[in-house]
């Protein structure tokens, strides 16, 4: 069994609070649980306005598998048009 885990942090340019932030956040996640079926939860940064960290996680019994569908939402979330900035992200695969 292998564990495909994905830490995305990403800068929200205009926003101006927290509920704002909450609002993009909620968005983003539903986005990529929704298109994907992946477990995905704010995990860093929580008390910063324009800053957020994502945690994102599969299992498959492949590791390509794991890591062609993390690498395929940092494409997803580079590719839309939604109103953040990829700063970093970071992908891991692990084997149980």
């Amino acid at each position: 069994m292998d564990i495909g885990v994905c830490k995305i942090s990403f800068r929200i340019p205009e926003n101006e609070s927290l509920k704002g932030k909450r609002q993009v956040l909620k968005s983003v996640i539903a986005r990529i649980r929704n298109k994907f079926e992946v477990a995905v939860a704010e995990v860093d940064d929580q008390d910063v306005w324009q800053i957020a960290t994502i945690g994102i996680c599969c299992i498959s019994n492949d590791k390509r598998h794991a890591n062609q569908v993390l690498s395929n939402i940092v494409n997803f979330i580079e590719g839309s048009h939604l109103d953040i900035e990829m700063l970093n992200y970071e992908i891991e695969i692990l084997t149980v």
